[in-house]
């Protein structure tokens, strides 16, 4: 089964979320990411399973949404990591970490759209060199949507021909 087309204005090949952000699945990120409960990352991971078969075939790279040193200090992980790993594996693909939040920003939830764009501006920079053609960005929840299209321009602007984009949920 092919996965479906992105949208017109979309820069990634692939954009999916196959949760929406409800019980029990919000209360799961909520809990990992918030709660420490690094056991629900592989679970999560898992319930990807189905739409990391769907993906393209040509993906050849998984790259974690970075967080900025300080908040990944303070929170012990990168759930997207934890996230991002078992489905490298699934896929068979290595894990990048070149990518880097370099910017501290404020947190996403109860920013408006626009004010998301404006707190991520200038967040993300690639870290040496993007040899991969295809890569796969991982993160928890895709809300607007801002946060994976600021990483996929920096990818674009690497020399990445096609980035797609996989969360667990979507609120």
């Amino acid at each position: 089964m092919e996965a479906p087309p992105p949208a017109p204005s979309s820069p990634f090949a692939v954009e999916a979320a196959p949760f929406a952000w409800s019980f029990p699945v919000d209360a799961a990120i909520k809990a990992l990411k918030f709660g420490r409960k690094l056991y629900y990352a592989p679970a999560l991971a898992e319930l990807l399973g189905e739409t990391c078969r769907r993906l393209p075939d040509d993906i050849d790279a998984v790259l974690p949404v970075p967080l900025h040193w300080r908040r990944r200090v303070f929170r012990g992980f990168n759930q997207a990591e934890e996230i991002a790993r078992p489905v490298a594996r699934q896929l068979g693909v290595p894990l990048v970490r070149n990518v880097a939040r370099c910017k501290s920003t404020s947190f996403q939830s109860g920013l408006s759209a626009r004010q998301r764009a404006v707190n991520l501006r200038g967040a993300f920079a690639v870290r040496g060199a993007m040899r991969w053609q295809h890569v796969l960005i991982v993160d928890d929840i895709i809300t607007t949507g801002t946060t994976v299209r600021q990483v996929a321009a920096v990818l674009a602007s690497a020399g990445v021909n096609r980035v797609s984009a996989l969360a667990v949920a979507r609120a």
